[in-house]
């Protein structure tokens, strides 16, 4: 079967059907593996319940857990996308990183599903972090590699797979009535399927800066550096750590929320987690996807980045109001709506700002990780503002003021002059 290629049109780099679905399947498959023991598997092989104390250490220990795996993350993502921008292979740049990370992922989802104690858990989640980030790295390179002209849309296609990747994998786990070790094996299989399908089918086009005998064009120190050293490009990496980390201390403690905050019995707790987690995803989906249309037409993301992490903050706020369950689900169609165009149009943004498309993946794994450790730190940071008070008031209050905070670091990108359609190795920028 031939792979989907790209085809160029008068307003710059376009894909077809084919392309565009390929990809969403597969980060639909990424943010399946990944968030789905973040929400469940994780605190539920952690929690330990008995008394205030107990669950409290059960907080503590996933935050810790996942805030390493996290730091794991941010050093492979960057990495192995630098060396897959140097990478010369026959068989593409991105397709042997994407494999690998795959591969390992998987493997390392049957070992954690496999772990007693928090040290093993958290060993095993590493290995889980790291092929993660190598994908995801792989992956977020196609968006500045082959496509120019839907840079929003495919964005969208990235925030919409996370929202929905939580209700795939939660949904499997608690409709089928899944065990923790038979969870982990599902999700190995999923990434295990898909990773390798989608990796084989997606294109992986010859780089352009590549000279006539196949070597990697040579650059000066400061234009390797390229977008690391943009002003703009800087804030637009503070603004996606900022607001992430904001819901991360929103939503990656949600189930002891459920159990501790509001009371919710240990019964009904993880179907009132999966009914909070649709009213989320939907409200995620919509607004990526208009959001990154939007921006598409107009060439506007700046304006849109700032209001969307603004609707973040107001979720926090609510939840505050209304510490209920009814609260909670409203508060959670709010960030669901501001996260999900956040997502999209900053991710868009960021990619309208990479200068040489020797580094795309590189440069967009540094994307990848300020939004991921954002997500990584949260429940660290978030355990121990927990632990401070003994509730969870002040974790809310936390997630409005640090979402208001990466509303106001976007303002400080300055506008340019170019419509987005323009290719990435155009000194022009959009006008955001």
């Amino acid at each position: 079967m031939n792979a989907p290629s790209t085809q160029p049109s008068h307003q710059g780099v376009r894909v077809g059907g084919l392309w565009l679905t390929l990809f969403g399947i597969a980060w639909l498959a990424v943010w399946t593996v990944q968030l789905t023991p973040v929400q469940l598997l994780l605190p539920l092989q952690l929690d330990t319940p008995g008394g205030p104390s107990d669950w409290i250490t059960g907080v503590i220990w996933s935050g810790l857990i996942l805030s390493i795996g996290g730091l794991a993350g941010v050093v492979a993502g960057p990495l192995a996308g630098a060396l897959s921008d140097r990478t010369t292979a026959r068989w593409g740049r991105r397709r042997p990183w994407a494999l690998g990370g795959t591969l390992l992922a998987a493997g390392s989802l049957v070992l954690t599903g496999t772990a007693s104690g928090p040290i093993a858990v958290g060993a095993a989640w590493v290995g889980v972090s790291v092929g993660i980030a190598v994908l995801s790295a792989a992956l977020t390179a196609m968006i500045a590699d082959q496509v120019s002209a839907q840079r929003g849309t495919a964005s969208a296609l990235v925030s919409s797979a996370q929202a929905i990747g939580i209700v795939v994998g939660v949904g499997a786990v608690v409709l089928l009535g899944l065990g923790i070790g038979a969870s982990y094996v599902f999700l190995a299989v999923l990434i295990l399927v898909i990773g390798v399908g989608t990796t084989a089918l997606l294109p992986d086009p010859r780089p352009t800066s590549l000279l006539q005998d196949g070597t990697p064009d040579r650059a000066t120190w400061r234009e390797r550096m390229g977008a690391l050293r943009d002003r703009d490009f800087g804030w637009v990496l503070a603004s996606r750590l900022t607001v992430n980390l904001g819901n991360a201390l929103g939503t990656s403690l949600l189930l002891f929320f459920l159990l501790y905050g509001i009371g919710s019995p240990a019964v009904t707790a993880e179907d009132d987690l999966l009914l909070l987690i649709v009213i989320y995803t939907v409200f995620v989906v919509a607004a990526s996807i208009i959001a990154g249309s939007v921006s598409d037409r107009t060439g506007r993301r700046r304006p849109i980045v700032v209001f969307a992490a603004l609707v973040q903050a107001l979720s926090a706020v609510l939840i505050l109001i209304s510490p209920t369950f009814i609260g909670t689900a409203v508060a959670a169609a709010v960030m669901g709506a501001g996260y999900g165009a956040f997502m999209a149009v900053s991710l868009a943004l960021a990619t309208d700002l990479l200068p040489r498309p020797e580094h795309h993946a590189r440069d967009l794994g540094v994307v990848n990780v300020s939004a991921n450790l954002g997500q990584l730190l949260g429940p660290l940071l978030g355990a121990g503002l927990v632990a401070l008070v003994g509730g969870f008031w002040l974790l809310f209050a936390a997630a409005g003021v640090l979402s208001t905070v990466g509303a106001l670091m976007t303002l400080a990108v300055r506008p340019a002059q170019a419509h987005p359609v323009a290719t990435s190795r155009s000194p022009h920028r959009a006008e955001h």
